[in-house]
């Protein structure tokens, strides 16, 4: 049987900065060497109850946003998650100006990786991603799954003001997807997932209705929101303190095979969550504060599948 827990978590700048405490220069004489040993994970407190969160949720291959390099990824499970053995991490640096990318860890091999870093917008006024869409394949038990890893534009400068760089990413993992998989009716171990940064509802705070710019996976004929089968208040994976606003920006989109081998809802783990997010009640995480420290201000997503 070829199954697994497949899970996605937005772990909320996972850095490594200069440790100025020490004494030494992290670069070499050449300006091009850097000493590892300069330089640490930022903010220890939190990222070690972001570890306990991914220890709670226990997947065989977690997708991650925000994390900073693939040597601050290689540290951070060698440091927090030696027991998990994800011996496979994959990362590819992208052209985001915080230096926060999309990465994978996974107990099966990775068999093959492909990037879209390098695409372009329609005007070719800048890069297409804000961080990539990240095509891993793994082998699980002899069948191969295909994760299409995201993290589109930030909602940060409004929801509408970035809402059209969102569709134009969004239509186009559609547009990968399809190339892949649609002359086969999509009948595959396939799943879009990560942070979208927007929600499938419409608001009209503005006094306008906002439309959410994912239309293009959310009515794909090959995709499936699996979140959509929890009960609607249950949906949220993101708490925006700001606004006090309670959201779906995390999703896993699995293709219409796998959705139909796998019926069930997915889990929504919320224990890293501060206590400031009161609409989730139950236990947190040790030493999780009012507002820090957290694991995250999203929450990891996760759901049991047996692959078709």
């Amino acid at each position: 049987m070829s199954s697994l827990t497949l899970a996605t978590f937005n772990c909320e700048n996972l850095f490594a900065r200069y440790n100025f405490d020490k004494n030494y220069d992290p670069v070499g004489k050449d300006g091009f060497t850097i000493n590892d040993l300069a330089f640490d994970i930022q903010d220890e407190a939190e990222k070690r109850i972001t570890a306990e969160a991914i220890l709670e949720v226990d997947a065989d291959v977690i997708a991650l946003q925000e994390i900073e390099s693939l040597n601050v990824l290689d540290t951070f499970q060698s440091r927090y998650l030696p027991k998990m053995k994800y011996r496979y991490r994959m990362l590819v640096d992208s052209f985001d100006p915080r230096h926060i990318d999309v990465a994978v860890m996974s107990r099966y091999p990775i068999t093959s990786v492909c990037s879209h870093r390098q695409e372009r917008n329609k005007s070719n006024s800048s890069w297409l991603f804000s961080r990539d869409c990240l095509e891993v394949t793994i082998q699980v038990n002899g069948k191969d799954l295909l994760l299409y890893i995201n993290h589109l534009k930030s909602m940060m400068e409004g929801r509408q003001d970035t809402r059209n760089r969102r569709v134009e990413q969004a239509e186009r993992v559609a547009a990968i997807v399809d190339a892949r998989w649609k002359a086969s009716g999509y009948d595959g171990n396939f799943v879009v997932l990560g942070d979208l940064n927007d929600y499938p509802q419409t608001d009209n705070s503005h006094g306008q209705p906002v439309t959410t710019a994912l239309n293009s996976l959310l009515q794909h004929p090959g995709l499936v929101n699996v979140v959509a089968r929890l009960p609607a208040d249950d949906q949220w994976t993101h708490f925006y303190a700001s606004g006090g606003e309670y959201r779906q920006l995390d999703y896993l989109f699995l293709s219409k095979a796998l959705a139909q081998k796998n019926p069930a809802a997915p889990d929504i783990m919320r224990k890293g969550l501060p206590f400031r997010a009161e609409r989730y009640t139950g236990d947190r995480l040790p030493f999780v504060g009012e507002n820090h420290p957290k694991a995250s201000d999203h929450c990891p997503l996760s759901m049991k599948l047996e692959l078709v």
